[in-house]
């Protein structure tokens, strides 16, 4: 099993819903979160140019059993980018996952999923 983690622009989440559940990945969790990396974004405030620390974005989670991580991963791509890639279009990261229960019938591992 493993943790699919994403981190997108905000305009490209509908275009990522939509290709992962194309690749019938249906269960994910949405975060709104801020962040910064290699992009910049410049803001006009009261008529002057300010570039904020923290740039808006939003945060995938998507819990998976190893034979659904390289669908996962494609949907993100092709949903994410915005033309041929551009700074900013986020990040993927992928992490073990030692154990998921779900609670409601008490299930664990690649089942609870």
């Amino acid at each position: 099993m493993k943790l699919v983690i994403a981190i997108i622009q905000s305009d490209k989440l509908e275009q990522v819903h939509q290709a992962l559940v194309d690749n019938e990945i249906f269960r994910i969790t949405v975060s709104r979160v801020t962040g910064h990396g290699q992009q910049t974004n410049v803001d006009l405030y009261r008529g002057q140019e300010v570039t904020p620390n923290l740039i808006p974005k939003v945060r995938l989670e998507i819990a998976v059993n190893d034979k659904f991580v390289e669908p996962t991963v494609s949907a993100i791509l092709k949903g994410a980018k915005h033309g041929d890639g551009e700074i900013g279009d986020g990040k993927i990261f992928i992490l073990p996952l030692e154990e998921c229960i779900r609670i409601r019938t008490e299930e664990r591992g690649g089942s609870a999923i």
